[in-house]
């Protein structure tokens, strides 16, 4: 079973996807070149051929990223530098005084510190609990619900345990309840099948350097038609130049100032590499490197797993192992054995709690399409060698 994407140039095995995939596809390296040396204008500024033709590009890069998300109409989905700003433009670009919000335990800390903060402005919110696995019951969200419920936000995925959340279900509630229902994609996107149709999902915010395999500083948020969204940032925009007041039309009123036009650019690449692999591909095969490095791991009595077993989550392995600090193995990993994990508590405490890893945290394995079979082993390898280490 070898990567189902075969280009291996770097010397670490890296397993911390879940950060920020790597590497990333050469196509997409060379459409960002291209576009800064031969024609990187300001698009919508300007009438000259090299506004033109980046203003261009970036409307194809649009429907690429938006058709993997199965959106119909590309200007719906606005360009942000991360999940974080798109979280933040739904969280507070919705919600007002008197609002009430049903969020989960296992969130990043992207959902539950925005809605932390707006707390002082007379918003609230009830923390759904998961089970220790991290699974979320459709029915306790449901329960949570009450007159003054403006939103459902939930992680399309944990970034602790990769455990899948039953998006449909919480969808469905939703629709039927007339909520807006707010998706957070960061460690689905590229892997899952997010359709905001299927999902009834109103907004979903996802991040374009993770599974979509496109550079750092990228992201975005769909936007439903008939959602009222204000927008996060005023300023120039290219239209209306002579009013004072933020234009309100999509895209261009909620992507205020110069966007980061040749990342955009070479994430429309990756999205529409990674639509021609196929999504669901590239999840099965991330799920049979879990599959692999798992067995491993659970023959070796000194390690301890969290989270569901792998056809339950996205490409996640989270362990301990007897003896050593979390980030005590990321760094032996790291430094011994050219290994690239992460431990800790990933932004997520409350997911670290909910699945009993307050205290220690844990190390985060993350794969993706660029790993391969003979990766697992040698972490598997690794860890079985620090194991035995400290027991003598």
């Amino acid at each position: 079973m070898p990567s189902i994407f075969p280009f291996r140039g770097y010397e670490m095995i890296y397993l911390d996807n879940g950060a920020t995939s790597f590497p990333k596809p050469r196509g997409m390296a060379l459409a960002m070149e291209e576009c800064m040396l031969k024609y990187c204008g300001n698009p919508g500024r300007s009438g000259h051929q090299m506004s033109l033709k980046t203003g261009e590009e970036v409307y194809h890069a649009r429907q690429a990223v938006a058709q993997i998300f199965h959106i119909e109409d590309g200007s719906r989905l606005l360009f942000t530098k991360n999940t974080t700003e798109a979280l933040n433009m739904a969280i507070r670009g919705v919600l007002k005084e008197g609002d009430h919000v049903v969020t989960t335990s296992m969130e990043h800390n992207s959902v539950l510190r925005p809605l932390k903060f707006l707390e002082r402005k007379g918003i609230t919110q009830t923390v759904v609990q998961a089970d220790r696995e991290g699974f979320l019951n459709g029915s306790d969200v449901e329960k949570a619900l009450r007159p003054n419920t403006r939103m459902v936000a939930v992680t399309a995925a944990s970034n602790v345990t990769g455990t899948k959340m039953p998006l449909e279900e919480i969808g469905d509630i939703c629709r039927r309840k007339g909520i807006l229902f707010l998706v957070d994609g960061a460690q689905g996107a590229g892997s899952m099948d997010l359709d905001v149709k299927k999902l009834h999902a109103d907004l979903l915010a996802f991040p374009g350097h993770k599974g979509l395999l496109g550079p750092q500083g990228t992201g975005g948020l769909y936007v439903r038609e008939g959602v009222k969204l204000r927008p996060l940032l005023q300023g120039g925009t290219g239209t209306e130049s002579k009013s004072r007041v933020q234009p309100g039309e999509y895209p261009e009123g909620f992507e205020a100032g110069t966007i980061n036009a040749p990342a955009i650019i070479g994430l429309g690449y990756s999205a529409a590499y990674v639509q021609k692999i196929g999504v669901e591909v590239i999840g099965c095969y991330e799920e049979e490197l879990i599959c692999r490095l798992e067995d491993r791991l659970s023959e070796m009595p000194f390690v301890r797993m969290y989270g569901p077993e792998p056809s339950r989550k996205t490409g996640i392995t989270l362990f301990n192992l007897e003896g050593y600090q979390a980030e005590e193995v990321t760094d032996l990993l790291s430094s011994r054995y050219g290994i690239a994990v992460r431990g800790g508590f990933h932004c997520a405490g409350l997911a670290h709690k909910t699945i009993g890893t307050w205290k220690q945290g844990a190390v985060r394995v993350s794969v993706g399409p660029y790993n391969c079979p003979s990766d697992m082993d040698a972490l598997a390898d690794a860890v079985c060698e620090l194991g035995c280490r400290r027991k003598k």
